[in-house]
Formats: structure tokens, sequence, C-alpha cells
């Protein structure tokens, strides 16, 4: 049975954004699940009646407009945007290509703020007015790996990305929190079991964790009232080499 609210999940056809989704599906949200490709989108809804598969350009300011319309349109409100959709870049400073560092900027920043604008002005505008908007941050928001300087930036942004929606949304009910994730076990992350570089030029194997974790705190954050918030939460596989000295 649902629970009347309703959500927007970027980057859902695959990954965390997947996981997420269907969490979200079973708890009741009527979901939104925007992405490039329309079949994933569709493998992730698996037939559940109130999931919208709405293939997405999170880089594109028209194709946002239009995800949010359709949500607009078929629901009259969005309660939560969990803005998920990212790219893994590669390549040293020295290194990448100004092809690479745009595509990171305009998925994993510029994604994200779109999604963000035009998930606060619905918010703004329905009654009752608010929402909550929780941001994908990564481990990458606070610590680099070796040649990851694009999604590095770039997730670093978030966090002000994050902070400045806070802010910004405080009068109209808006909350937004960030979540950072690392290692959860996704198609990503399968590379971390043949060995990862790390910061001391070693290459070494990486644990990860069930993916669910994060689908759950996820919950447990949107699930809070809108005079509650987490502001930032981490989540990583216990022994993921980022406390300490590597």
């Amino acid at each position: 049975m649902g629970n009347g609210r309703t959500a927007v999940v970027t980057g859902a056809g695959s990954g965390l954004g997947r996981e997420i989704s269907r969490a979200l599906l079973g708890a009741g949200y009527r979901v939104a699940l925007a992405g490039r490709r329309a079949d994933a989108l569709v493998e992730t809804a698996d037939g559940a009646a109130d999931a919208l598969p709405v293939p997405t350009d999170v880089a594109d300011p028209e194709s946002v407009a239009a995800l949010f319309e359709t949500v607009r349109a078929e629901w009259g409100r969005l309660d939560l945007l969990v803005n998920n959709a990212g790219v893994s870049v590669g390549g040293t400073v020295d290194e990448l290509s100004f092809t690479d560092w745009k595509r990171a900027v305009d998925t994993n920043l510029t994604g994200m703020f779109l999604c963000a604008q035009q998930a606060v002005r619905l918010m703004k505008a329905q009654d009752p007015r608010g929402g909550r908007i929780i941001n994908n941050g990564s481990i990458s928001a606070h610590a680099p790996r070796p040649a990851s300087v694009a999604y590095t930036a770039t997730k670093h942004a978030v966090t002000g990305l994050t902070k400045s929606i806070s802010l910004d949304g405080r009068a109209w009910n808006v909350a937004c929190g960030q979540i950072d994730i690392g290692n959860a076990a996704t198609e990503m992350t399968l590379r971390m079991a043949d060995g990862i570089p790390q910061a001391d030029g070693s290459v070494k194997a990486e644990p990860t964790f069930d993916a669910r974790h994060v689908a759950d705190a996820v919950l447990y954050m949107a699930g809070l009232p809108l005079d509650a918030n987490v502001q930032f939460l981490t989540v990583t596989a216990t022994a993921m080499p980022y406390i300490g000295r590597g």
C-alpha cells in the first residue's frame, strides 16, 4: 500500500540508483526513475505500478525540466529528490582531457544543480509546501584517490551545493542532506577485487559492502519529518583504507 509520497531518483537505471529506487518503491513511494537508458529504467521498475520511468539527461536543462513537469502532471507534488546520477572519470590533472573534465562537471555537478533547481521550484509551489533533497556526495567529497581530479573536484563541489540548498531552502521547508558512500558493492566497484591504486603507489584489493545498506540509510534520511535533517551521513566498508594513513 502506498504512503502517498513521491520521489525522483536520478541514475536509477543501475547500481545505487536502482537499489535506492526499489527500496523507496518497497516503502510505498511513487518513484520517477530518471536515467539515460529507457530499457534500464524499465528493468529497475520491474513491473511496479508506482514506478514511472522517465528517460532523462541530467546535464540537459530542457530534459531535466521535462522530468519534473512529468512528475507535477502525474502526481501533483514532489516529496523527495535523490540526486544520485554521476560518472566516474579517471585521470591526473596534467593528463585529463577537457572533454572528460567537462563530462564529469556536466553530470556530477551541473546535473545535480539542475535537478535541485527544478525540485525546489516544485516544492515551493506545492501545498503543503516543502520536501527533501538527498545528494550523493561520495567519499571523494572528503579525500581523493590517485588520478581522480575531475571526480574529486565535482564531489567536493557537491558538498557546497548541499550546504547552499540547505540554507536557501529553510524559508520554504525544503531540507537538504548528503550521503557519502565508500565502496558499496555495485557494477562500478567490481574492479576493486582486482586491486585499486593507493596513495603510496601500491595496488591493493579493497573491501566492499552490500549496497542495500545505502538504500536503508536513504530511507532513514527520507523518513524524517521536515523539521529534522541528516546534514551529512557517511557509509563505508569498515576496513576501507579511508581513515588513517592509507
